[in-house]
Parts: C-alpha cells; structure tokens; sequence
C-alpha cells in the first residue's frame, strides 16, 4: 500500500463537567433566604488547527482541557447559567472567537430537573428534590461562521392504555404477533429540534414544544408508533417557524396481555406484563421540504 498517513478529523476537550448553580436571594447568605438551583452536565469540544499536537507533541495550541473545564465554572459564575442555549453560545464565543486556531467547536448540556421540596404545602425555600421528569439536552455547534443550536430531551417516559392499534402488516411463516385494534402504547422519547437562528427565547420554547410533543402523542389515535412519531414532530413544525426539523427516537415498550386462563381467570385487557428487550425502536426526522 503506498500513500502518506496523515490525520483526519480531530476535536477534544473536558467531558461531562457537572455544575450545580445555586442563585440566593439574598448575597452572602448561607442557610436563609430562597435560593434557586441549577444543574447542568457540559461537555466541550474544540476543533481547529492541532495538528502539532497530534504529530509532533507541540502543545503551543492546546486550550488544556482543564482550562476548559475551569471556564464552563468560572461563566457559569461571572454570567449566570440562564437557560442552557445561552450558556453554550456564550462559551462558543469564548473559545472559538478567543483562540484564532480554533475554528469550530461542538458543546453539549444536559439540564438535570429539581423541586422543591414541599412543606405544609408549600416548597421549601432552599430544599429540593430531584425530578423525575426528562432530561434536556442541548447541542451547540460552531463551524465557520455558522453557528447552529439543536435542543431536545431524553428519557420522556409516556403511556397510553388504549387508543392505539396495530393491524395489516404482511405475514409470513415467521410472523406470530397478532392484530389488535386496543393496545397499551408506551415509549421513552428521544427528541431533538434544530432552531433557525439563534436568538430566541429558549426557555419558552422548551416548555411549547415540550408539552406539544406530550399532547400529540396523547391525542393521536394511533395505528402505528410510526405515526405516532410522524404527526409529533409534524405538530412542532406547523406551530414553531423557529424549529427547522424535528428528530425523534422512540424505542416501542412493549405490553403483552397475560394469559390467565391456567388460573380460571379472564383477562379483559387489565392484566400486562412489560418487557424490556427485545423492543422496536422507531426513529424518524420531520422537516419541511426546503430545509437544507
């Protein structure tokens, strides 16, 4: 074989730097006054001429990763966290804007949910639990001049114990699922959506697209998750001109009926047991016909 080796594409940086942000009303104070926290998972990734580095163990242009690491806390002090879009593209121009070599980048966040705790019935000032809702995700990617910011969440645990359906699919001598026109349909959703443009309100938007997705999936009388899915991500687009595609990744948590009958019992769709694997898993990117 005859050709130089040289490097291909290459990007680095400090992986899952947890900070936890606690905002107190009142300054200085330690245990009084209501405080507000949030909590955040960033991983950064700078692209850009490393090449040295990579042949020759010249380091001259080697933002340390640790150094890295130090300004997602240090921002996180000097600027508030505010919602995780911002933070990431205040940090994108830091170090793609600050450093002349480096020449993209890719950050990430993951926003971890927290309660208050209640007491009496009312939250505590400075006590919380931890949610057990979704976790959202947030991608911010610098290449040239362009920045694009791609929002989203995980882990969305949803049910419905009826109005879906599964019928008409080809048969053959492998095939043992049966038709059903009532079934249990649950997923977790992935969901992730690319914004036009940068400058929004992002909070707001979270909560929209958020509870629209939850809504869909709940109303859509389904004949397949696949609709399901398509109809979820087509919702987002006819509301929100500010999201250019929608991605949605639902594994298919199946439900089976047990049979009862050894036990001289019926089953009228009341009793399931829910397998974890194998499952289906549904993935799916909805967008307008024009978007690059």
């Amino acid at each position: 074989m005859t050709g130089r080796i040289v490097l291909g594409a290459n990007q680095y940086g400090k992986a899952e730097c947890r900070v936890v942000k606690v905002t107190r009303a009142s300054t200085g104070s330690t245990d009084g006054g209501r405080h507000a926290i949030e909590d955040l998972n960033v991983t950064t990734q700078l692209r850009g001429d490393f090449e040295a580095c990579h042949t020759a163990g010249d380091n001259s242009r080697v933002v340390a990763t640790d150094t890295q690491k130090n300004t997602v806390y240090a921002f996180a002090r000097e600027h508030g966290v505010g919602t995780p879009e911002d933070l990431l593209l205040r940090l994108t121009d830091h170090f793609v804007d600050g450093f002349e070599w480096v020449t993209g980048s890719e950050l990430s966040a993951e926003l971890f949910a927290w309660e208050r705790i209640a007491v009496d019935g009312q939250g505590h000032d400075h006590s919380f639990v931890r949610s057990g809702r979704e976790t959202r995700t947030t991608v911010v990617t610098r290449a040239g001049d362009e920045t694009t910011v791609v929002s989203g969440l995980r882990d969305c645990t949803v049910l419905k114990s009826t109005g879906s359906e599964f019928h008409g699919f080809p048969r053959d001598r492998y095939t043992t699922l049966q038709e059903t026109t009532d079934r249990i349909m649950a997923t977790s959703v992935t969901a992730t959506w690319r914004y036009t443009g940068t400058d929004h309100d992002y909070d707001a938007l979270y909560a929209g697209i958020r509870d629209l997705l939850l809504s869909t999936f709940a109303t859509v009388h389904s004949l397949a998750l696949q609709q399901t899915v398509f109809e979820m991500g087509k919702a987002v687009l006819e509301r929100y001109d500010e999201v250019a595609e929608v991605s949605l990744s639902c594994p298919n948590k199946h439900h089976f009926l047990v049979d009862l009958e050894p036990f001289g019992l019926d089953n009228p769709g009341e009793v399931f047991f829910a397998a974890d694997r194998p499952y289906g898993l549904i993935q799916a990117t909805v967008l307008r016909e024009a978007t690059p």
